[in-house]
């Protein structure tokens, strides 16, 4: 591969205006109208198909998380552990006290 000259562009990344171009003719220029709404219009079908999934899955994660969380029950068993201890503490409070 030859090097290029520095700030110079290589010649695939150079972008060409067809109404510009001087060796088109007017079906050819049309024709790449035409092309290029086609691949706009197909790009736009995937994005939106991208987008489409991207938040299916977002929104089914949020779901599942308040669904998982709203199923957890451990701070309930908790309190009833903490209020089975304050019962025993008072029990034993009460027959110490006697």
């Amino acid at each position: 591969m030859a090097a290029q000259e520095p700030g110079r562009e290589a010649a695939f990344a150079q972008r060409i205006d067809p109404r510009r171009e001087p060796g088109l003719s007017p079906e050819q220029r049309l024709h790449m109208e035409q092309v290029e709404r086609a691949l706009r219009r197909r790009l736009r079908g995937r994005n939106v198909l991208l987008a489409l999934g991207i938040g299916a899955v977002t929104a089914g994660i949020y779901a599942y998380t308040f669904y998982s969380v709203s199923q957890e029950r451990f701070l309930d068993d908790l309190e009833q552990e903490v209020e089975a201890a304050r019962e025993r503490a008072r029990e034993r409070a009460e027959s110490a006290a006697s």
